[in-house]
């Protein structure tokens, strides 16, 4: 890798300087210290990857040494210690690699959840249930927590869009990779010839916005009561609870209605409208990146078609990585480690050649 030794140089100065000012007491800051030792503490295993990746390559470079030796007992013993020390060395330069991959600040947060059902009518309003029961058993075996914050279902147990907070340890790291347009191949119950029919629906997945990451202020917000209602526009509700959040600057607007009190409604809709503002700042800061990139996963546009699931077959893929598995039946019960395991293990390839290519 072009100056790979150059990086690792950084790094280590980095960690160093870092030291320095942490063991300096003159110069003490609660806020200062806290920020430092958080960065200290992400770099040392880096710097730990650093040194014995070092090491391996002294222990090379002294075992070709070796092989100019004139005893043959120790030629023999340096190459076969040599093809060892090669294998590790490439071990520990992956291991290396994937720890110089920027992080993701995001990947620890929790995430707000969109489900959306789109072309297909009724079957799409079925198959956005069953995407969101596939999310809330992935959630469960993940021991996360998942909160209804707004739901829209039709009357034939399908959702019409459905938004949640799914809250855990590292939650938006795995869930990331789900936003975008899911697409289903069945015979819907209602179809007597036995005909196939084609629906989607979109899933969006955000970070969950907290204050420090996105301050929104009152004369930047148009809030609106109104009653709420049910399905068929019935009233549901005598007073004024429901709420209408719009954000003037980006023109993002929040409804929320399903709470009986107004201020438990009007705090889940500010709960959703700090985390789109906050996506919308990442998609745009995403979206200039990429524009010096020469790979990526997927476009990461949201109106990418990213999977299929075809029942006749049993078949799911996911076609930015040309994954195909045939255990429907399993993802649907939330295993879907089995998809998001290589996604993330892809999209680690791929910023690795990006850091070969800076």
């Amino acid at each position: 890798m072009k100056d790979l030794e150059v990086k690792l140089d950084i790094v280590l100065e980095k960690h160093k300087e870092i030291e320095k000012k942490l063991s300096d007491q003159n110069n003490f800051d609660s806020n200062k210290s806290i920020k430092l030792n958080k960065e200290y503490s992400e770099l040392t295993p880096l710097v730990h990857s650093i040194t014995q990746f070092r090491t391996c390559q002294n222990e090379i470079n002294n075992l070709k040494e070796l092989l100019e030796e004139s005893d043959v007992a120790i030629r023999e013993m340096a190459e076969s210690e040599l093809k060892e020390a090669n294998l590790k060395l490439k071990l520990f330069e992956k291991s290396l690699l994937k720890l110089l991959i920027p992080k993701d600040h995001n990947d620890q947060k929790n995430s707000i959840l969109e489900i959306r059902a789109g072309t297909g009518g009724d079957e799409a309003s079925l198959f956005a249930a069953d995407l969101f029961s596939m999310y809330k058993k992935y959630s469960d075996l993940n021991n996360w927590k998942c909160e209804v914050l707004s739901i829209s279902e039709t009357g034939l147990h399908g959702i019409k869009e459905v938004i949640c907070s799914i809250s855990g340890k590292s939650v938006f790291s795995k869930l990331k990779y789900e936003s975008g347009v899911h697409r289903v191949q069945r015979v819907p119950l209602t179809e007597t010839s036995g005909r196939v029919h084609t629906s989607a629906a979109t899933v969006a997945v955000l970070p969950e916005a907290e204050d420090i990451d996105i301050n929104i202020e009152e004369k930047d917000l148009r809030i609106d009561v109104f009653r709420s209602s049910g399905p068929g526009g019935q009233s549901v509700n005598t007073t004024d609870s429901a709420v209408r959040i719009t954000h003037l600057p980006t023109g993002i607007v929040v409804s929320q209605q399903d709470e009986k009190s107004q201020h438990k409604n009007k705090a889940k809709a500010l709960k959703i409208l700090r985390s789109r503002i906050f996506d919308k700042e990442i998609q745009m800061k995403e979206q200039e990146r990429a524009k010096n990139r020469k790979s990526q996963v997927g476009s990461g546009d949201r109106s990418e078609r990213i999977r299929t699931y075809n029942f006749p077959q049993s078949r799911v893929s996911d076609h930015r990585i040309n994954l195909t598995l045939y255990k429907l039946d399993e993802i649907l019960q939330g295993k879907l480690d089995d998809i998001v395991n290589p996604l993330i293990a892809d999209d680690e390839a791929k910023k690795i050649l990006e850091l070969d290519n800076e």
